[in-house]
């Protein structure tokens, strides 16, 4: 004689899925008995000054009167930046003839910023006090344009003032 295919773990997997099914049915017939106790005021929500969802429609003497023109819609435009000068001045920290790469030391923020050899527009050494601009690299700043710095001339710093004195006359 054959086996039946029907196991036990199916059969109750089977009758499962037929309580669930009259379940799900009696609660349907109970919804349609009772005939739908909602009514419309009771679904619609309000939103209060503050944003928030509430069931009491909000009070008219709080209502603002807002000018359509004053919403702002996207980025605001930044203010002008002050200009800042591209150029950089710095010192050569590490520079490696062979390898055609170093780095130099920016004057004003410390920060080291590699350089290659395709970025300089003269030859460079080792305590070269020199000028670039930077440009985002893929690891980071990349040193650009890089000549050696003209020296700066310093402007004597004025002597401080004294009193003169009086000066004697011969009379």
């Amino acid at each position: 004689m054959a086996k039946s295919q029907e196991t036990w773990n199916k059969k109750e997997k089977e009758k499962i899925r037929q309580k669930k099914k009259e379940e799900k049915d009696k609660r349907k017939e109970e919804r349609k008995a009772n005939g739908g106790t909602a009514s419309f005021d009771d679904m619609i929500a309000y939103v209060d000054e503050n944003g928030n969802l509430s069931s009491t429609p909000p009070d008219p003497l709080k209502k603002r009167k807002i000018v359509a023109a004053d919403i702002e819609i996207g980025v605001p435009t930044r203010a002008a930046e002050e200009e800042v000068d591209p150029n950089r001045f710095g010192t050569v920290t590490f520079f490696d003839t062979s390898k055609g790469y170093g780095f130099i030391k920016d004057r004003d923020s410390q920060d080291s910023i590699f350089s290659h050899i395709n970025g300089h527009l003269e030859q460079i050494q080792e305590g070269d006090k020199v000028t670039f601009r930077t440009e985002k690299g893929m690891k980071g700043l990349n040193a650009v344009d890089v000549k050696i710095a003209k020296k700066e001339v310093v402007a004597p710093a004025p002597a401080p003032e004294t009193p003169e004195a009086p000066a004697e006359t011969a009379e």
